[in-house]
């Protein structure tokens, strides 16, 4: 009870704050509510701030960095939901840092000694000072006995406490959305802050996060000039992870980077790579791209850190993606419209001709226009667009690429304005067609093809037994279907009939 009670407080609190911003019933908006929430709205923005953003979605922004870490990420979370919240809204929650004020050194090395059970001069030669700060967590350099130097990440202490109460709060706030507001239900509440909960918990698991950047780091071997910091294992546990130090300059600080000499232009077309490389080969990605994880060394090597967030992608919809893609660059549409419709995106009771119309009114305006005109992330927005008139599922695996792709082409942009998002995916696209649909994809089908029937044929004598006993019960009258009489001596043929024939036509699946 007093703990409903407290969520509610601060459920309350949340939404003063909200109101401060106006980003609770934002006024841009004030026409689509109904009459008693345009009155709300119009009392709320008493309380507002002066001289707020224009932008709503960038008023939310500063109200949930204003509320803490875990609406924080609710806000990056929601960002990724352009389809439903609108581009200009999504544009607007972009703005998000997850930054914080350092906590004391004195409470990072009482962390470490605990999680590692010696104390930091034990461990390290030299421990620097917080370098980095976030919500979660915040990072120190510090030097290792044999001379290397490495970032250590410390987790908040308390931050688990903070969030579970953040969490309760966000739950009863999604619950009453719910139950009040009928059409917040397209963007289901319950489920998102379930979303956002299960995030939080991964990146207060560093464990995780180790794994992560290991599997990252392999994925990352299969493109050139691409790279992730190693892990230092025994250095690692739930609250503190230990890797590779990056001597580089980060993407954000654009002057540093002019400075430096690099090649900004490569660089660029190796992010682009690096992103859509290791989704379609390996089948995972660095899913938060963002420039302030991203750093480059002097010979032009790109580094990605902060991998907590890491997105997948099967290898049947990375298939359908890489024909989807290379629809788009050979501008065949109809083989774009088919592989959506091959991959059940958009529903069979639709055209395919239709469908391939839709895509060519996309696709037609990039061509003939310089890199700069048409961003490839206009063109993924567009295609959202006309997802409600043909029905299409998204799956939330697809979203979280289309987030990082459009997050990947902003840095590569601000890297090289010229730079041709379409154009530096068409190698890894091509290369990937080759090997999928090549002789080595086809060898791997048949492969995956006969491992499924090994599977079969070792089922086969399980479910011949089933079918037996479920037989010896029909005859002994044990077993009825739907409480009706037992099965008439015919009926009773037929059932043995079809269990030899089922059992049958397995075997010969199996053989065949």
């Amino acid at each position: 009870m007093i703990s409903s009670l407290m969520s509610f407080l601060r459920l309350i609190r949340a939404v003063f704050v909200l109101a401060r911003h106006d980003a609770v019933l934002p006024q841009e908006y004030q026409s689509m509510h109904p009459p008693l929430a345009r009155v709300l709205g119009r009392v709320s923005r008493l309380f507002a701030i002066r001289d707020r953003a224009d932008n709503p979605g960038e008023r939310l922004a500063r109200a949930l960095e204003k509320l803490g870490p875990s609406y924080v990420k609710f806000g990056q979370v929601l960002a990724t939901r352009g389809d439903l919240i609108g581009e200009r809204f999504a544009r607007g929650l972009a703005r998000l840092q997850d930054k914080m004020p350092a906590f004391d050194e004195d409470e990072a090395r009482a962390v470490i000694s605990r999680e590692l059970g010696a104390p930091v001069d034990e461990i390290f030669e030299d421990f620097g000072p917080a370098v980095a700060a976030a919500s979660i967590a915040q990072v120190h350099k510090a030097r290792l006995a044999d001379g290397r130097w490495v970032a250590v990440k410390i987790v908040r202490p308390g931050i688990a406490d903070r969030i579970a109460k953040d969490i309760r709060t966000l739950s009863l706030g999604a619950a009453l959305a719910e139950r009040f507001a009928p059409a917040s239900k397209r963007l289901e509440p319950k489920l998102f802050v379930e979303t956002v909960a299960r995030s939080l918990q991964l990146e207060t698991d560093l464990r995780l996060e180790a794994a992560a950047g290991s599997e990252l780091s392999e994925a990352a071997s299969a493109v050139a000039h691409y790279r992730i910091p190693s892990v230092e294992w025994p250095l690692s546990t739930k609250s503190v992870l230990t890797t590779q130090w990056i001597d580089g300059v980060a993407l954000s600080n654009g002057d540093a980077l002019r400075d430096s000499g690099i090649d900004r232009k490569a660089l660029a077309t190796t992010l682009t790579r690096a992103f859509l490389g290791t989704a379609l080969h390996r089948g995972v990605f660095h899913a938060d791209m963002h420039a302030g994880n991203l750093f480059a060394s002097d010979d032009g090597t790109l580094w990605a850190v902060d991998f907590g967030i890491m997105g997948r992608i099967g290898r049947v919809e990375r298939r359908f993606l890489a024909l989807i893609l290379h629809g788009f660059l050979t501008r065949n549409y109809k083989a774009a419209a088919e592989a959506h419709f091959a991959a059940g995106y958009v529903p069979a009771r639709h055209s395919v001709d239709d469908f391939a119309s839709a895509l060519r009114a996309v696709g037609e305006p990039i061509f003939g226009k310089n890199a700069d005109e048409v961003p490839m992330s206009r063109v993924l927005l567009q295609l959202f667009e006309i997802t409600d008139l043909f029905d299409m599922r998204l799956r939330p695996e697809l979203v979280m690429l289309q987030k990082t792709m459009v997050q990947c082409e902003g840095v590569a942009r601000s890297l090289d304005p010229q730079h041709d998002m379409w154009g530096a995916s068409a190698p890894v696209v091509e290369e990937w067609m080759k090997r999928e649909l090549g002789p080595e994809g086809r060898a791997r089908d048949f492969a995956e093809d006969v491992g499924r029937l090994y599977d079969a044929a070792r089922k086969l004598p399980d479910a011949v037994e089933d079918w037996a006993e479920i037989g010896r019960m029909l005859k002994a009258g044990e077993l009825k279907l739907g409480g009706g009489p037992r099965l008439r001596p015919w009926a009773l043929r037929l059932a043995w009939l079809a269990a030899a024939a089922a059992a049958g036509a397995a075997a010969m699946a199996a053989l065949g």
